[in-house]
């Protein structure tokens, strides 16, 4: 039996080693960047221990194989797929440039059309992937996420193409060869990306290059969490509230965590503990680990023993979850994936203890 390297565990290494960049940042003093306080420590060490206790309890539940659900049809995975192409195509189209490449475009680029076809796009590409593992299926993934990284958002492309691979890593078992292989390209991708989308801002100069700049982003949002533990419950549920209406009101949560925590409004990260901690103080943030580590461990355990889909949904929330331990928890559309998964886990629930008690 292999070891598994997309475990829900994996949030942990991939929080350990972004602090790691992050200190490495500090260490070369990267545009004065400053060391974090020991409460900074402590604090992210509670929340990957509630994280850990999560995930840990729900491997405690019994969940053997219950059903096996049927697939999707492999015409109509296709058919959306391409659906949340073109959208993103029309889009760009509509736009009338590439907003990787210029900063006014890239504020212009989330638009109502990018938001439709990612919820189209991600979902199904990944379930495609899952329940009909072909290497020609590879291609819908790469184009998609090629045609995203034209928007100028790197954690998109990101999310994009590291839900894909977990998702081929459970359901075509690469080797570990092929494995290191995608995993170095996401990572050269995602530099890339970054600094060209960094670079193409008109308004703003930068002088690092690509590692650096990685450096400097990792160190920034760590001193950010450092400052804004000195700012628990400052907006009083408003990250929360325009997280789940931001698309309504045009607001970005992110730019309220700047002007709470640096006193001017700028689209800031904070971790992944930072927006529940600037919401409602430290209860908020246990709870919100707490329920991240127990939802993605009863969806590993359940794609692990059902596969097919649940194998793609799995992917996309462990993806977002590794994503967020920079950007932090302000997604809507991820909040709606964990809703699914929670909804699938009390289904699934559901048909291994009915009342007779045994799975059905």
């Amino acid at each position: 039996m292999r070891f598994d390297i997309f475990s829900p565990y994996s949030v942990i290494i991939a929080l350990l080693i972004y602090l790691v960049l992050a200190l490495s940042g500090t260490l070369m003093g990267i545009r004065g960047l400053k060391f974090p306080s020991g409460d900074s420590i402590l604090y992210i060490a509670l929340g990957a221990g509630i994280f850990i206790l999560g995930a840990h309890i729900s491997g405690m539940i019994r969940t053997e194989k219950p059903f096996s659900p049927a697939n999707p049809r492999e015409t109509l995975l296709i058919l959306l797929v391409t659906t949340g192409i073109l959208l993103q195509v029309l889009n760009l189209y509509l736009l009338g440039g590439i907003p990787l490449l210029s900063g006014h475009l890239k504020a212009r680029a989330v638009t109502k059309i990018w938001l439709l076809s990612y919820i189209i796009f991600l979902p199904s590409v990944n379930m495609l992937l899952a329940a009909y593992p072909r290497r020609m299926h590879c291609i819908p993934l790469v184009l998609g996420a090629t045609l995203f990284a034209l928007t100028g958002y790197r954690t998109t492309v990101v999310v994009i193409l590291l839900s894909g691979i977990i998702t081929i890593y459970y359901s075509a078992r690469p080797s570990p060869r092929e494995i290191g292989l995608l995993i170095s390209a996401l990572a050269i991708v995602t530099v890339a990306v970054g600094y060209i989308a960094v670079k193409s801002i008109e308004w703003q100069t930068w002088t690092l290059n690509p590692l650096e700049l990685l450096l400097y982003r990792a160190g920034y949002t760590l001193m950010v969490f450092d400052r804004l533990l000195e700012h628990q419950g400052a907006t009083g549920g408003k990250l929360l509230y325009y997280t789940l209406t931001g698309y309504l009101h045009s607001t970005d949560p992110r730019a309220i965590v700047g002007e709470a925590v640096l006193g001017y409004r700028h689209s800031t990260t904070s971790l992944i503990f930072g927006p529940p901690l600037l919401d409602f103080g430290l209860p908020a943030m246990l709870i919100q680990m707490f329920m991240l580590g127990l939802i993605l461990g009863f969806i590993h355990r359940i794609q692990m023993a059902v596969n097919g889909i649940f194998t793609g949904l799995y992917s996309i929330i462990l993806a977002h979850t590794i994503i967020w331990i920079e950007t932090g928890p302000t997604d809507l559309v991820v909040w709606l994936f964990y809703m699914i998964s929670l909804i699938s886990i009390l289904y699934v629930l559901w048909r291994c203890y009915p009342e007779s008690g045994s799975c059905s």
